[in-house]
C-alpha cells in the first residue's frame, strides 16, 4: 500500500502542477491548451472492460 499512496500522491502533484500550467497559458494558446488536456485525459483510470468467459467454446469461431 506505501507505494500506491506515493502514486497517488505524485498524481496529485502533477494534477497540482498542470493546474499552475493551465492558469499561466494564455487563453489564446490553445495548442497548449489541449496537451494538458490530453495528460488529463492519459492521467484518469481506464474503463473497465467485460470480462472474457472462461472456458472452450467451439461456437465461436476465433
Amino acid at each position: 500500500m506505501p507505494s500506491l499512496r506515493r502514486i497517488l500522491s505524485s498524481n496529485q502533484e502533477l494534477e497540482k502542477k498542470l493546474d499552475e500550467l493551465d492558469c499561466k497559458v494564455s487563453k489564446n494558446d490553445a495548442a497548449i491548451a489541449e496537451i494538458i488536456d490530453a495528460i488529463r485525459q492519459l492521467m484518469s483510470p481506464p474503463e473497465p472492460k467485460g470480462k472474457r468467459p472462461i472456458g472452450f467454446a467451439p461456437w465461436r469461431g476465433n
